[in-house]
């Protein structure tokens, strides 16, 4: 009877999986009714709680002043949206994040290491895009149903044989797959990112010399690509370079006179 529960817990848990459609893109994403919004403001309230917020005016006005022109060129893309921007004080720390609803966490050493507003924009509208396209969401989807699976496989292969070999391969490819959607992420919230900068009059080229400094920094994936959760800073900037003729003129159409 046990065997039998277990084997009807993945159709169970895809039955109550919900389609989204990803701003920007178009893509379909399969996301499970998890609360990622209150999730999202619980654990940036835990950040800040815990970590050195910046009181420097300028830093904070800047972001202050990007984030929210990126935030009214997202526009209907994160309905109910709580929009909080705060700068954290992480001394040499080179990160951006964002968390569900809206909550978008800079540290002062990413200020410290752009040369423009624009490629801070490029940044945020990067940090941003993970939110709108709900890649927490998805993730953590991707995460209960692998569970879920590797559930039923070892109800399945009960007294099997080869029945560890079966369940440590099932785990080094729901891993490896977790690691692919995980690449893919942050390559569809850079397209994203900058199609938001660029509607909010940041020039997305910005982008390019954003990751060009990364990779003068020799900050990035030390790992095999098929082991990192990210592209790598090559691949990256090749895919910003690709995607230029098609943003471009949004950026020519939205650009503002400081």
């Amino acid at each position: 009877m046990k065997r039998f529960m277990r084997s009807l817990l993945v159709p169970a848990i895809l039955l109550l999986a919900g389609c989204y459609t990803v701003p920007e893109t178009g893509r379909t994403a399969f996301i499970l009714p998890v609360d990622d919004v209150a999730q999202g403001a619980a654990a940036f309230a835990d950040i800040k709680a815990k970590e050195a917020v910046s009181a420097d005016p300028a830093m904070n006005e800047r972001v202050q002043r990007i984030g929210r022109r990126i935030a009214t060129a997202v526009g209907n893309a994160l309905p109910g949206a709580a929009w909080e921007f705060v700068v954290f004080d992480g001394g040499d720390t080179i990160n951006a994040f964002a968390l569900p609803g809206g909550k978008v966490g800079v540290y002062t050493g990413l200020i410290h290491l752009v040369a423009s507003d624009d490629e801070l924009a490029a940044v945020i509208g990067h940090e941003i895009a993970h939110v709108t396209a709900r890649h927490g969401a998805e993730r953590m989807s991707q995460g209960i149903i692998a569970a879920a699976g590797g559930a039923v496989l070892d109800a399945g292969t009960g007294d099997a044989k080869n029945r560890d070999l079966i369940l440590a391969g099932y785990g080094l490819l729901a891993g490896g797959g977790m690691l692919a959607f995980s690449r893919a992420h942050e390559s569809e919230a850079d397209y994203i990112g900058i199609r938001y900068a660029a509607k909010a009059g940041y020039d997305p080229r910005a982008a390019i010399s954003f990751w060009e400094k990364m990779t003068a920094a020799g900050s990035g994936p030390r790992l095999p690509v098929f082991l990192s959760t990210h592209p790598t800073h090559d691949r990256r900037i090749a895919d910003l370079r690709k995607w230029m003729p098609e943003v471009l003129p949004i950026y020519e159409a939205n650009r503002r006179q400081e």
